[in-house]
């Protein structure tokens, strides 16, 4: 039993990290898109104030929910696999 605490804390960490990782890629290639867009359209105004309010809207979309798979997805095929291999 102790192994299987080991492996699953283990595998939390790995998520963990990954997670932030991902968090962290995700909001600069948004940055990033949104200060392309700026300079693409010659948009007068703070180019900062347009960024952080995009910023905003991010961290309040889907997509950015969407990371939190990050936990779920491996959790949902271990208990599957387990179901699997005792119940079938």
């Amino acid at each position: 039993m102790s192994g299987a605490v080991r492996l699953f804390l283990g595998l939390l960490v790995v998520q963990t990290i990954a997670y932030v990782w991902l968090s962290i890629y995700s909001r600069r290639v948004r940055r990033l898109k949104l200060e392309a867009h700026w300079e693409r359209k010659q948009i007068v105004g703070d180019k900062e104030a347009f960024v952080a309010r995009g910023l905003r809207a991010y961290d309040k979309s889907f997509r950015r929910k969407l990371i939190l798979g990050v936990y779920l997805v491996p959790w949902a095929a271990i208990l599957t696999l387990i179901y699997v291999v005792n119940y079938m």
